[in-house]
């Protein structure tokens, strides 16, 4: 049986992650796939491998992440957001560097609802004189 170290929750738009982290050699699954499969643009395994490169725990532990809602952007930086609080929750002395970079601030950019009488969240129907 597999013993989880911690677990953390991440968001980000309308993405929610969940985290777990266990003994191993560095391995990030996804939704069942690897990192590299899961999030085909190098950008976005960039994203969710800053936090690890921050602390320098790359190759310590296995991470292993369910991720729901949004789009690819949204999904990466949800599992960044829940990859740093579960390297807190394990471990606090990752606190320092992990907020020093911004990685436990939850990014509070969301899109803007569409209000009645219009065509989207700011568009206006278009005015006519005559």
């Amino acid at each position: 049986m597999v013993k989880n170290l911690a677990l953390g929750t991440g968001r980000r738009k309308t993405a929610v992650a969940r985290v777990f982290l266990r003994e191993g050699n560095g391995t990030i699954s996804v939704n069942g796939k690897s990192v590299d499969d899961y999030f085909n643009n190098p950008s976005f395994v960039y994203v969710v491998k800053q936090p690890l490169s921050v602390t320098g725990t790359e190759t310590k532990y296995d991470i292993l992440i369910n991720v729901r809602g949004g789009g690819p952007s949204g999904q990466a930086g949800a599992c960044r957001h829940g990859i740093a609080r579960v390297l807190v929750a394990y471990d606090d002395t990752n606190r320092k560097s992990l907020k020093a970079n911004g990685f436990l601030t939850r990014d509070p950019r969301m899109v803007e609802r569409k209000k009645y009488g219009q065509r989207g969240a700011r568009r206006k129907f278009q005015f006519s004189k005559r």
